[in-house]
């Protein structure tokens, strides 16, 4: 079942996947001449401004692309945004006992996020960038690397496939049949 987007959305999904990316990048550099508690606090921040800045961003543009209004799953990508708040007071749980395992826990919610993406908005490319999130975060909680580094490639990710999303939106091959 495939609930099209209206044109424009891939500009609009675009600029909030690159947003997020931004932030995730902006926490990473944090980590780097700060403390691993301001880089969570810019993430978290940082996070709660993705959605607003990325409409912002395509009204500036003038585009406003939206779902379907009778695709059944319009709410879920609201709805599992209670999801990403539980995910991150787990994670800064996690952080308390092992600084480290903060990032690739977010990296693999967030790439669970994607995945459920797919399915409300109709394009595969979702299933990529999300498998590609889950499969960094496993890594890193299995490496165990310095703590800036889950922020950084959370943030390459996710600006990688801003760009790679805007060009496939248009191609009917990666939209789910």
């Amino acid at each position: 079942m495939t609930f099209p987007l209206i044109p424009e959305n891939g500009i609009t999904t675009m600029i909030t996947c690159l947003v997020s990316g931004i932030i995730w990048l902006a926490a990473g550099i944090t980590a780097l001449v700060s403390t691993a508690q301001i880089s969570v606090i810019i993430f978290f921040l940082g996070g709660m401004l993705i959605h607003p800045l990325g409409i912002l961003l395509s009204k500036a543009l003038k585009r406003f692309g939206q779902h379907q209004k009778d695709n059944p799953l319009s709410n879920l990508a609201l709805e599992s945004t209670l999801l990403l708040f539980i995910g991150l007071f787990i994670a800064y749980s996690v952080m308390q006992i092992q600084t480290q395992w903060f990032y690739p826990i977010m990296l693999l919610l967030i790439g669970g996020r994607y995945v459920l993406f797919a399915s409300v908005y109709g394009m595969r490319i979702y299933w990529i960038v999300g498998f590609v999130l889950v499969a960094a975060g496993a890594a890193f909680l299995v490496l165990n690397p310095a703590f800036h580094l889950g922020a950084l490639v959370g943030g390459a990710i996710e600006v990688i496939f801003s760009f790679t999303i805007f060009n496939t939106e248009k191609s009917d091959r990666l939209k789910l049949k």
